[in-house]
């Protein structure tokens, strides 16, 4: 089997363009649904074998000799999982696709990269916080850090390195030391943009600004389930150094920056109300100039995204709690973003599952658990019918629900035990 055996005897991919004959009639789900409207129960079981065998063949064709093959069966993994729920399917194959994602970061070239660092996320997102995605992981992390850390990497490969890495950190790490190793890897190469004690500016280009921007959004994500005494290690050491990022010729740098600041301030005031910083007076002069930039030498849609940006961030480091609440609506259900630390969460969920988020936000039992929402709700036939989705999805819904509302579940971050199959009741 060219799946498993020892990884040092995998073969690099040749650059044959193989046809991908069979992938094309695998491309789309749009099919699978159509047959289940039209043929009712029987429809929805036809659709289910369908969506089931297009999975197997995208599963199989992500080690074909074709780079063109290999990047499609992995775009068509990464659709799937986003807009669907497929624990069961993806739980019995869960290692068969991580020694795929394995090997596409190993001998892929940069958008093949991207991709399978795209597919980890969504495939620990399926599985969720518990043994199956810390397994995942396990195999992925050394990976993942040796291509970020890897200057003579592909650039494309690094950054998204640096958000994948990110979020299965949050999803499937199961020791808090080695989270913060992770957020040290981060710190060394978003310290690198940091304007300089002497007022010069490190000469990068957009490329690697981009890198260490994610890497500065993967370090923020991790500040959210870090302990108070990390906390408080973290906000004496970057605090102070912090606002050098808002110096950068970059917007989205900048915006990462101010909401990064804005994130550390309200957990400093979390565990401490008093909380004080020494610089607060210079930096809200910073932050109001920013809110407020008339540059000319800047875009004017940078100009408006950074000054609708700055204002939050300015009114989260003046007043304690001032946060400027969304509200997301989906189905019957809906759900207030009404801190930084859930804004943060939420940011990254919704780059990797994208439209799907509020599929995931209803039926995704784990990203329900990160939330606080609950088990999913049940909802009746009229309400389901009235949701614009097909018969078949109306059908996967109600089925993940019913079955989430009757699984004993791991909660989010516990301390996890392996209770294998035993955890259906």
């Amino acid at each position: 089997n060219p799946r498993r055996g020892q990884h040092g005897a995998v073969q690099p991919f040749s650059d044959e363009d193989a046809s991908i004959e069979t992938l094309s009639h695998c491309s789309s789900f749009s099919d699978a649904m159509s047959v289940a409207e039209e043929g009712g129960e029987a429809g929805e079981e036809t659709a289910q074998e369908d969506l089931q065998y297009k999975l197997k063949v995208f599963i199989d064709s992500t080690v074909d000799k074709s780079a063109k093959t290999r990047q499609g069966a992995l775009d068509g993994l990464k659709a799937a999982m986003a807009t669907r729920i497929l624990y069961e399917f993806i739980s019995d194959r869960r290692m068969t696709i991580t020694d795929s994602i394995e090997r596409c970061l190993k001998k892929g070239k940069g958008q093949e990269q991207c991709a399978a660092a795209s597919l980890a996320c969504l495939l620990c997102i399926q599985l969720g916080s518990g043994i199956e995605s810390e397994e995942v992981f396990k195999t992925l992390k050394p990976i993942f850090k040796n291509i970020l850390l890897d200057g003579a990497a592909n650039i494309q490969a690094r950054q998204a390195c640096a958000t994948s890495l990110g979020l299965c950190t949050l999803v499937a790490e199961d020791d808090i030391l080695d989270v913060y190793a992770t957020m040290e890897s981060f710190e060394s190469l978003f310290m690198r943009s940091y304007v300089k004690e002497d007022g010069s500016r490190p000469s990068l280009n957009p490329q690697t600004t981009l890198l260490h921007t994610n890497a500065l959004l993967s370090w923020a994500l991790l500040l959210t389930i870090c302990t108070g005494s990390q906390l408080k290690a973290v906000t004496h050491k970057h605090l102070p150094k912090l606002p050098r990022l808002l110096e950068n010729d970059d917007v989205n740098m900048r915006i990462a920056a101010g909401e990064t600041i804005a994130l550390l301030f309200e957990l400093a005031r979390d565990m401490d109300p008093e909380f004080e910083y020494d610089d607060w007076e210079p930096l809200c002069d910073k932050l109001n100039s920013l809110a407020t930039d008339c540059n000319k030498h800047r875009a004017k849609t940078d100009k408006r995204k950074q000054r609708s940006v700055f204002r939050d961030v300015l009114k989260a480091v003046e007043v304690s709690g001032n946060f400027q609440t969304e509200t997301i609506r989906f189905s019957t259900e809906r759900m207030t973003i009404d801190s930084w630390v859930r804004k943060r969460t939420y940011d990254a969920f919704r780059e990797f599952v994208g439209s799907g988020m509020n599929y995931h936000l209803q039926a995704n039992e784990f990203i329900r658990d990160v939330f606080e929402l609950g088990p999913p709700v049940l909802v009746d036939a009229a309400t389901l019918k009235s949701m614009k989705i097909s018969r078949f999805e109306r059908h996967l819904y109600n089925a993940a629900a019913f079955k989430a509302r009757t699984k004993a579940r791991n909660k989010f971050r516990d301390k996890r035990v392996d209770v294998g199959e035993s955890d259906v009741v």
